[in-house]
C-alpha cells in the first residue's frame, strides 16, 4: 500500500508557473483548484451541444473527491477541464494560481506534466515498456525529478503499491488490479500535487477495487487532490465530498456525511 514516506520535489505552491501561463486572479488561498462559470459546448448541426454549463468548484489540498453522475451527465467533459485536455468555451479554470485556459498546448502539457497525474480506466500503459520503464519515461518527458534519482523513485513507487516483483515485466503479464496499481504509479511518477482518475475501477472486481479505492484514499491522507469520476454511487462513502452532475451542471455537491445519507435508500 502506499505510504507517505515517498521522495517528494519542490513543493506546488512554490513552483514557478508553466511558460505563458497568466498569473492574473491567483487561486484563492487554501484552494487548489478554481473553476468559475465553466460552460463547454460543442459545435453540431443542431446548434451545439452543451456538455457543461456555468459550473462552479472549489478543491482543496487534501481533497478526496468523487465526481458522479450518468452517462452524458458531464463528468469526463469537467476532468477534460481540469487535465487541461480541452478547453472551455466560457469560464476561467485556475489550479494552484495559473489560468490553465490560457496555456498555449506546449506550455499546457509542461504545466500537466508537472501538476496533474492520470489514472485512466483501461490503464494506458505501453505496451512494449515493462512497467518499470512506463515509470521512467514518464519522468525523462518532465524532467522534474533528477536523472539520477529515476530508477530508484519509479522502484520505491512500485514497491509502494504493492507490485515491485513485477517492475521488469511488460504490462500484459500483469492482472488488471496489478495494471492498475502500475498506472498509480505512474501518475505519481513526477510527485504532482492532483490525481485525477477516469473510472479507474470500472473494469475490477469488487475486491480488487477496494484496494485501488484504498490506495487513492491513502494519497489524499498524504497531502494530494484525488478526483475521481465514477458511476458507482455507492461508493460515497469512501470519499470526503462527492459532486453530483446532471445535464452537464451541479445537482449537487456534499460532504461525506451527507452523501452518505443521501445515499442510503
Amino acid at each position: 500500500m502506499y505510504q507517505k514516506q515517498l521522495p517528494t520535489t519542490e513543493p506546488a505552491s512554490t513552483r514557478p508557473a508553466a511558460p505563458g501561463s497568466s498569473n492574473s486572479g491567483l487561486t484563492t488561498p487554501g484552494r487548489l483548484i478554481e473553476l468559475r462559470q465553466v460552460s463547454k459546448t460543442y459545435p453540431g448541426a443542431g446548434g451545439g451541444f452543451t456538455a457543461l454549463s456555468q459550473v462552479d468548484l472549489e478543491f482543496c489540498a487534501g481533497e478526496y473527491v468523487a465526481i458522479v453522475g450518468k452517462s452524458g451527465s458531464g463528468k469526463s467533459t469537467l476532468l477534460n477541464m481540469l487535465t487541461g485536455i480541452d478547453h472551455p468555451s466560457q469560464g476561467t479554470v485556475r489550479i494552484n494560481g495559473v489560468a490553465v485556459h490560457t496555456l498555449g498546448e506546449s506550455a499546457l502539457a509542461s504545466w500537466r506534466g508537472k501538476n496533474i497525474g492520470i489514472v485512466f480506466q483501461f490503464f494506458q500503459l505501453i505496451p512494449t515498456l515493462t512497467v518499470l520503464e512506463n515509470l521512467l519515461l514518464a519522468m525523462d518527458f518532465v524532467k522534474v525529478i533528477a536523472r539520477n534519482e529515476r530508477q530508484q523513485r519509479a522502484e520505491l513507487l512500485l514497491q509502494q503499491v504493492g507490485i515491485a516483483q513485477h517492475g521488469h515485466k511488460l504490462p500484459s503479464a500483469l492482472s488488471g488490479g496489478e495494471q492498475q496499481r502500475a498506472a498509480i504509479a505512474r501518475a505519481l511518477a513526477n510527485d504532482p500535487p492532483i490525481v485525477v482518475a477516469d473510472e479507474p475501477t470500472g473494469n475490477l472486481d469488487s475486491q480488487t477495487t477496494e484496494v485501488i479505492q484504498g490506495l487513492f484514499k491513502e494519497l489524499a491522507d498524504a497531502g494530494k487532490t484525488v478526483i475521481v469520476v465514477t458511476h458507482d454511487r455507492a461508493a460515497s462513502a469512501r470519499f470526503d465530498r462527492v459532486v453530483t452532475l446532471k445535464d452537464g451542471a451541479v445537482e449537487s455537491d456534499q460532504p461525506k456525511a451527507t452523501a452518505e445519507s443521501g445515499a442510503r435508500p
